[in-house]
């Protein structure tokens, strides 16, 4: 029903910037809860930010004032602009979709690389 593609990983230095891109192939793409997750080799797959239908946005502590998530409905993609990056953000980052109600699915993107040099 969805298919998630993540784009625009790759390796910067240290205080640099990277937008990440999710494309939705699916339909009803504004009624979606999109998000991004995280995982670094070795620990568990951690939750970066998410936006709801509605527009509000939430990040981990560990982004906040730093990364930023937008979605843009007429080309079905969301956002996640890093900024003022660290070491510790590398991580394999992955997109999630799901309709926030009882009994939907989680939808995943196959991942992108992002790798801050120190």
């Amino acid at each position: 029903q969805v298919e998630l593609v993540e784009s625009g990983g790759g390796l910067v230095q240290r205080g640099g910037s990277l937008r990440l891109s999710c494309a939705f192939y699916g339909r009803l793409f504004s009624t979606y809860l999109m998000g991004w997750y995280r995982q670094a080799p070795g620990k568990q797959r951690e939750w970066v930010a998410t936006i709801t239908a509605g527009g509000g946005t939430n990040y981990a502590d560990s982004v906040k004032g730093r990364f930023t998530i937008s979605r843009d409905i007429p080309s079905n993609t969301v956002y996640l602009q890093m900024n003022s990056l660290k070491p510790e953000d590398t991580a394999v980052y992955y997109c999630k979709a799901n309709v926030p109600a009882h009994g939907s699915a989680d939808y995943w993107g196959q991942g992108t690389q992002v790798t801050v040099s120190a």
